[in-house]
């Protein structure tokens, strides 16, 4: 299962993707992307849904100013992910469970070390490809270093792509130059390739020189920084899930939000405000409110969910009917509103304060199909099973379920 997830620091709302298997958790992993890359990286993504498939979940999200997290790229610098990386730990604790886990990619990897024995529920760190110091990342933009010394900041060419520098990051790096964290009864999975021609294997020695036991190192032979290979990026996934095992506190497999019955729709909180889990038999998504009036945003809210409802089943229904006719019908596309509070339409109402609501559906239908197959699908629409829901004297029954002790 996999939900798009958002959360703040600093300030600023980080964008996330929170993996996980829906038979239960065995431990949460947080993962940390490489320099100026992003939680959808394909080394991210595939090591992440690797993890899912042995059980593990896995939230990886993209750093302040990168992909789809606020705030400005130029004003952050590492600190500011080390940040980041402590707010996503307390997402995971307050929302699910807090991570016994981190893995790091590159300079990711330096975050992680960094930030271990802060987060005290932490049993093991993975890093891949990682500098020893988080100062090496100057290396990747030591032609213009002068220019940002003396200019305060310079517009640096990093894979392709132009980024702002800022003298502040320079300086910001050089207090992570001569350690990044003793690993306090943590264990460590160094991982890293010989041929990786951006941080040499040489940082993998002196990280492993420098850190306690317990401590394993693995070569990713033939493998590139960035694991553009598919198979290099299954084969960390399946080193971590056999190594990270024995480290792991036993405990039962935290379970995913529970799914509901067949046939029934389960609504519960996730953040006590106005995000809410929506279940199905096989589905889970999320409802909301705006913004403006006290949610997040992070899905549909309850009008959008009825109108949603309506337009699937229309679409549905009259799809059904042309296919069983082989009509000309190419595509359909309905766009609905709702309104209330129409007094010209309630002249007739009991109540003298009454009003009537009102669902606009608008029916597109593409396709070579003669005036008489427009008014029968028109027809078919209408008789869509939720249509007629909505026609009918429909009866909500609710009750209280008795709270187990």
């Amino acid at each position: 299962m996999k939900e798009k997830i958002y959360f703040d620091s600093q300030g600023h709302q980080l964008a996330g993707a929170l993996e996980y298997p829906a038979s239960g958790v065995k431990a949460w992993a947080l993962f940390a992307h490489c320099f100026t890359c992003g939680k959808d990286i394909a080394a991210a993504s595939r090591i992440a849904n690797a993890l899912v498939s042995k059980g593990f979940g896995v939230l990886r999200f993209d750093f302040t100013g990168l992909g789809n997290s606020d705030g400005d790229f130029a004003n952050s610098h590492f600190s500011s992910n080390l940040a980041d990386l402590m707010a996503a730990a307390d997402y995971l604790r307050q929302q699910h469970q807090a991570p016994q886990i981190l893995i790091g990619h590159s300079l990711g990897g330096a975050a992680v070390l960094a930030v271990a024995d802060s987060i005290v529920e932490v049993k093991a760190v993975v890093t891949i490809g990682a500098p020893a110091t988080a100062e090496h990342v100057r290396k990747q933009f030591c032609a213009d270093i002068a220019d940002i010394e003396s200019l305060g900041e310079a517009q640096v060419n990093l894979a392709g792509r132009e980024f702002t520098i800022k003298r502040e990051f320079l300086q910001d790096l050089e207090q992570y130059g001569w350690h990044l964290g003793q690993l306090q009864s943590k264990a460590l999975l160094i991982m890293h390739s010989p041929y990786d021609q951006t941080v040499s294997i040489h940082e993998a020695e002196k990280i492993y020189q420098s850190a306690r036991h317990p401590k394993s190192f693995i070569s990713l032979d033939h493998a590139d920084h960035l694991l553009s290979q598919k198979a290099d990026s299954q084969y960390v996934a399946d080193v971590i899930s056999g190594w990270v095992g024995r480290y792991l506190a036993e405990q039962v497999p935290q379970t995913a939000p529970k799914l509901a019955a067949p046939g029934m729709v389960r609504v519960n909180e996730k953040d006590h405000k106005f995000t809410l889990n929506v279940m199905s038999d096989s589905h889970h998504w999320l409802a909301d409110e705006p913004v403006a009036v006290g949610g997040l945003n992070l899905g549909p809210d309850p009008y959008e969910h009825l109108l949603a409802a309506l337009g699937a089943c229309t679409v549905m229904t009259v799809r059904m009917y042309a296919n069983h006719k082989q009509l000309p019908l190419e595509d359909i596309e309905v766009l609905l509103s709702h309104e209330k509070n129409y007094h010209e339409d309630c002249k007739n109402c009991e109540q003298p304060d009454g009003y009537a609501e009102r669902i606009t559906r608008q029916i597109r239908l593409t396709g070579n199909l003669s005036p008489e197959q427009r008014n029968r699908l028109l027809e078919i629409a209408n008789k869509c099973p939720v249509h007629k829901t909505l026609h009918s004297r429909l009866v909500v029954q609710s009750s209280l379920i008795e709270e187990q002790k």
